[in-house]
């Protein structure tokens, strides 16, 4: 895949809480391409974790397991959408839900980190293209 293939990752503001940090960390530097911007705790508890322009704040957590509220914890703004659902589909990334065009503008696709974490990512439909089916 060439540099101009790549998704582009625009824009996000998720805190997610892990009830596992190690896993955590492992699953979104290794299964989902991002950097590590700082960690803090002796050993790590916190991780801010990057990529493109997006970034994503990871906390260890000790509240109860699928305490999950429902929606999602976590959208990205992309450029690249269906190249990024490929090679997250080819890295074995737990898709939850595959690329579907929206009513309110959006091509989306969802992933569930070993958290029960629900990561949305989106890239805007083009302008004036019919979303009513």
């Amino acid at each position: 895949m060439s540099n101009s293939e790549m998704p582009q990752f625009v824009q996000s503001t998720p805190v997610l809480r892990s009830g596992d940090y190690p896993r955590s960390r492992a699953f979104y530097t290794d299964s989902l391409g991002f950097g590590i911007d700082e960690e803090g705790g002796d050993p790590p508890r916190f991780g801010i974790f990057r990529r493109g322009k997006s970034i994503v704040f990871v906390n260890a957590w000790n509240g109860p397991p699928g305490a999950h509220q429902g929606g999602w914890d976590a959208y990205f703004h992309v450029d690249g959408l269906e190249a990024l659902f490929e090679s997250y589909r080819a890295a074995d990334v737990p898709l939850t839900r595959p690329i579907e065009e929206t009513v309110y503008g959006m091509r989306e696709f969802e992933v569930t980190d070993p958290d029960g974490n629900i990561l949305c990512f989106g890239e805007d439909l083009p302008a004036g293209e019919d979303t009513s089916g």
